[in-house]
């Protein structure tokens, strides 16, 4: 199992195993791809009350879904769901790890806060557990660089099938 640089990163690309779309080759760095933000959030409901968490959470009760046109603000402690512009295809011999970039992290900006990986097989835009872990409220610009993917060799072959596959909203 090994991370794939540009070079691997690009043969993938260019072999139509790997899929971005839009893709664009500058977006590729010496051992990731950066992905974009889109303008489609998912932000929670104010309430008071407590939420029962467990393993059939449905989050559709406690969220609403938003679009913006230029950016949105993002207060201290508070936690918001993005998406990207781009969509991605793995083969199911490859995985990805979504990680921040240190430009934004240094702002506080949290961009996934537990759920990084992506599975071998993954079809879909990347969902981004968005946080503001700074003491100053943020404007996250639609369109900027926001994460990005880092591309590893799996042992064996899997496909993800399970219920964010082929996601396109947060």
């Amino acid at each position: 199992m090994a991370i794939l640089t540009k070079d691997e990163i690009l043969k993938e690309i260019n072999a139509g195993r790997i899929v971005i779309d839009p893709f664009d080759a500058a977006s590729v760095g010496p051992a990731s791809v950066d992905f974009h933000l889109g303008n489609t959030f998912r932000v929670f409901r104010r309430s008071t009350q407590a939420f029962d968490v467990g393993e059939d959470v449905n989050f559709d009760e406690i969220t609403k879904v938003i679009e913006v046109e230029d950016s949105i603000s993002l207060l201290p402690g508070e936690s918001i769901h993005g998406i990207t512009t781009e969509s991605l295809k793995l083969p199911d011999d490859l995985c990805g790890w979504i990680q921040g970039r240190s430009t934004l992290a240094r702002l506080g900006l949290l961009v996934h806060i537990t759920a990084n990986f992506i599975h071998p097989g993954m079809e879909g835009k990347q969902v981004l557990e968005m946080t503001n872990a700074g003491p100053i409220a943020l404007n996250i610009k639609v369109g900027i660089p926001i994460c990005q993917i880092i591309f590893e060799e799996t042992k064996g072959q899997a496909t993800y099938t399970g219920k964010f596959s082929k996601q396109d909203k947060p």
